[in-house]
C-alpha cells in the first residue's frame, strides 16, 4: 500500500534536514510512500502574500501525513509585530490538538547534566496545541493602547483529550503520568486539574502525580530520570519542551508529532534558523525522529518496523562518541549525519 506524504521543507535550515529525513524514508525496505512537496512558510508569503496559500491548506487534506521542515524568518513579521507561523495555523485549522514530545537521551556527552547515561532520561511531553494561552494569539494589537493582555482558556473538551491522549501514551510506555498546572494561581489552571483527576479514574492502572509548572521546571534539571509523561498547557508545554530538549543536546535532538482525530503533521522541534542555513551544520535528527514517529502513526506493520529501524538506527549512530553535527560537540555536517543513520537503517 503506498502512503500519500505532503513535505513541506519550509524556511532556513528546512530544506536540508527534510531532505535527509526522506532520503532516510527511501532506505526503509518495505515502505511504499509518495511525496508531493510544498511551498509553505515565510518565503511563500515573500513570493505570493501569504505564507499558508487557501489551495494548498486543501491540498495538505488529501494527503495521509505531512513532513514538515521549519517555518518562519525573524524579519518576515505581520503588522503587529509577531513572527509568521503557518505551523500553528495549521494544528489550529486541522485540530491537531495533541502535541507530542519525545525527549531521549542518546549519549551521556550530550548532557549538559553529570553522571547521567544514555537512555536513562526518556520521556514524553504531552502538550495541548489548539487553545491555552495561545487562544488569542491572533487578536489585533492596539499599539497605542495603554495595556495589552492575551486569555487562557481551558475547556473541557480541550482539557479531557489532551489528557487521555497522555494516559494511553503511558499505557504504551511506564504507566506514570504527570500533570504540569499552576492550579495553586489561576483559576483556569484548576480547572485543567479537575478535568483530569476525572480522567485518570478511567486508568486506574497508571500512576499520577500534580506538579506545578515552577516547580517541574526545577525537577526537569535536577531528576528528569524520574518521569514517563507529563501533560501540561500549550504554552507551558512550548516552554518545558525547550528546556527538556537542552538537557539531551538541544533542538536538534527534539522531534515531535501534532496529531488530531484525522490529521498528522511531524517536523522537528526547533525552528528555521537562519544563521545557519545552507551551511551544513543543522542537525537532521529531530527532522529524522520526526518521519520515524510518522511512520508509527500511519500504524501498519510496515511503517511501525520502518519507525522502529529508523530509531535503532539513530541509537547505533549517536552511540558512538564524538559522532554528530556541531551542537553535540561532532563535526559532521548535516549530509555526513544523515547519511550514517541511513547507513545505520538500511
Amino acid at each position: 500500500m503506498t502512503r500519500r506524504i505532503a513535505v513541506l521543507p519550509g524556511d532556513g535550515v528546512g530544506p536540508e534536514v527534510t531532505a535527509e529525513a526522506v532520503q532516510i524514508l527511501e532506505a526503509v525496505p518495505g515502505l511504499s510512500l509518495e511525496y508531493e512537496e510544498m511551498s509553505v512558510g515565510a518565503g511563500e508569503y515573500l513570493q505570493s502574500g501569504s505564507p499558508l496559500p487557501d489551495a494548498t491548506f486543501e491540498r495538505l487534506k488529501e494527503f495521509e501525513a505531512v513532513l514538515l521542515g521549519a517555518m518562519g524568518l525573524p524579519g518576515v513579521r505581520w503588522p503587529s509585530g509577531i513572527e509568521m507561523t503557518p505551523q500553528i495555523d495549521l494544528r489550529e485549522r486541522l485540530d491537531l490538538y495533541c502535541g507530542l514530545r519525545p525527549i531521549r537521551l542518546y549519549h551521556e556527552s550530550h548532557s549538559p547534566l553529570k553522571g547521567v547515561r544514555a537512555g536513562s532520561i526518556d520521556l514524553m511531553l504531552v502538550r495541548e496545541n489548539t487553545e491555552g494561552l495561545f487562544v488569542s494569539r491572533l487578536e489585533p494589537l492596539e499599539r497605542r493602547a495603554e495595556f495589552a493582555e492575551d486569555r487562557m482558556r481551558i475547556s473541557r473538551k480541550g482539557a479531557e483529550r489532551v489528557c487521555r491522549s497522555a494516559f494511553e501514551q503511558a499505557r504504551q510506555r511506564r504507566g506514570r503520568v504527570a500533570l504540569v498546572d499552576k492550579a495553586n494561581v489561576l483559576p483556569s489552571m484548576a480547572y485543567f486539574r479537575m478535568v483530569f483527576d476525572e480522567v485518570s479514574a478511567g486508568y486506574p492502572e497508571v500512576e499520577t502525580e500534580r506538579i506545578y509548572v515552577d516547580a517541574m521546571a526545577l525537577y526537569l534539571v535536577q531528576c528528569p530520570q524520574r518521569f514517563d509523561v507529563l501533560v501540561t498547557e500549550n504554552m507551558f508545554g512550548d516552554i518545558l519542551s525547550d528546556l527538556a530538549a537542552g538537557l539531551v543536546g538541544g533542538m536538534g535532538m527534539a522531534p515531535s508529532a501534532d496529531i488530531g482525530v484525522r490529521y498528522g503533521v511531524f517536523q522537528p522541534s526547533h525552528g528555521s534558523a537562519p544563521d545557519i542555513a545552507g551551511r551544513g551544520l543543522a542537525n537532521p535528527v529531530a527532522t529524522i525522529l520526526s518521519a520515524a514517529m510518522m511512520l508509527d502513526w500511519l500504524g501498519g506493520e510496515t511503517e511501525k518496523e520502518g519507525a522502529a529501524r529508523i530509531r535503532r538506527g539513530v541509537e547505533r549512530v549517536l552511540s558512538e562518541e564524538g559522532t554528530g553535527t556541531r551542537d553535540l560537540g561532532g563535526r559532521m555536517s548535516t549530509k555526513e549525519l544523515g547519511r550514517a543513520i541511513r547507513e545505520a537503517v538500511q
